[in-house]
Parts: C-alpha cells; structure tokens; sequence
C-alpha cells in the first residue's frame, strides 16, 4: 500500500485527488497539508510540512508556486519522493527541482493528462514534416478566470514538445502587439484566453498554403489532472532519485 501526503489536501484539486484515491486500490492518504481549514478530511491535516508527525513513501503537490519552495527543501530533507503539479515556477524553482531530483525522485509533468502527454509525443514526430512544407506554428489555449499564469505551463510544455525535433529552435513569441512587421519563419506564437470556467484547452496549430491542420486537446472537468496525479504518485514510491515525466508512468503500464 502506498502511503501519499497530499499537499495542498483542501484545495479543488486536493479535494478532486482525495475522492479518487478513495475509491483507488493500492494507495491511501495518511496526511494532509494545508494552511486553510474548515474541510472536513479522512486523515489528519497540517498546516505545514515540519508540523507533519505521519511517515509517507510519496507526496502529490496541488498547491502553487509560492508553496514549492519549502516542499522541495522537505522532500530533499526526508527524501521522500515527490509529484510536482504546481504551475508557475520560476527559472530559480525549476533549477532548484532539478538539483533536487539529484538527491530525491522528483515527478514534474505541466499537465498530468493521459490525452496531453500522448500529444507531445505526437508532436515531436509531425512538425519537422510540417516545418519542412512552411507551415507557421501557433498554440492557443484557454483557461477559466481564475488561472494565475499564462501562457499555461502546458502550452510551453506543447510548444518545447515542437521544438525538440529540431536543431535550429524556434522562437517563443507571446505578444505581437508592438510588432509591425512580417511574421517570421522559426517561430512559434502562443495565445493565452482566460474567462469563465474553462477547464482547459489547447490548440496547436499548423498552418500552411491553403491548408491548416489543427491538433486539440479539451479537458471536461478536473479528474484528468487529478487521474494522472494520482497514478504518477503509485509509480513514483520507492523509485530511485532523479527526475520523472509522465511519459514514464505511461510507458510503464
């Protein structure tokens, strides 16, 4: 039986994970960390890391950004194994998550979806063909209101898919507004929507001479992120240090 924190246990997230792991074999929470209160949970919560007194073999992050800091340094600390899903890192937390990954399994996807990770894959063997006909690069995505960072964590991640396949990289361009000029060609523009309660969603396209070919990827509800997240928590306990994707918890069903 894995034995899973859940960081970030009173959040939309937290609560969505918590009823799926419920009703799931072979993992259980045993503790909970949160700073808010007033949600009634099946295990003892914490406000923070320090103050948990329950041993785990893994924790599942749904917290944001400002949070990341003090969980890497615990989860370094007790090495224990860890499931990044915290969007909006900087460039110093995504060094700090890598010299982590080198002491404890660190587990860090922008998007835990089955249906967003089998893209990316997908994409890193289609654009050099559309790249070699001329065809113009752009990502579009939409998220409800309340979506602190954009672009999303996800549409760079789509986007870093792309430029994989590729020596020369393309530019990430993510205003035009002050551009007045043709659109070059090693580029790749990104477009970000907020409003209402959009789950998630995300267009790649690719547009060339009287054709456009579009990938999309929609999410309907939360459970995806919260699926994936969980089954990347039964995957990483008891892995060695280093740094996983969901990639891997893919190939290894």
């Amino acid at each position: 039986m894995v034995k899973m924190i859940m960081h970030g246990c009173n959040g939309r997230m937290g609560q969505m994970i918590t009823s799926i792991v419920e009703k799931e074999d072979g993992i259980e929470i045993v503790a909970g960390i949160d700073l808010f209160g007033g949600q009634k949970n099946g295990y003892p919560v914490f406000e923070t890391l320090t103050d948990c007194t329950v041993e785990a073999d893994v924790v599942v992050d749904f917290s944001g950004a400002k949070a990341v800091d003090a969980l890497l340094d615990w989860c370094e600390a007790s090495k224990t194994p860890v499931v990044l899903c915290s969007t909006g890192l900087s460039e110093e937390q995504l060094k700090r998550v890598d010299d982590v990954s080198k002491n404890v399994a660190v587990l860090r996807s922008a998007n835990m979806s089955l249906g967003i990770n089998t893209l990316m894959n997908v994409l890193t063997k289609v654009a050099p063909i559309f790249a070699e006909a001329g065809f113009d690069i752009e990502i579009v995505e939409k998220h409800h209101r309340m979506k602190l960072d954009a672009p999303s964590g996800t549409a760079i991640a789509l986007a870093d898919s792309v430029n994989e396949a590729f020596e020369d990289k393309y530019e990430y361009v993510y205003d035009r507004s002050a551009r007045r000029e043709v659109r070059p060609d090693k580029e790749i523009g990104i477009s970000a929507v907020r409003g209402g309660t959009i789950v998630g969603d995300h267009d790649v396209i690719f547009a060339g001479l009287d054709e456009v070919v579009t990938f999309s990827h929609t999410a309907y509800s939360r459970g995806v992120f919260a699926t994936g997240a969980v089954q990347a928590a039964k995957f990483l306990a008891g892995k060695p240090e280093g740094m996983y994707t969901m990639a891997d918890v893919i190939a290894s069903k």
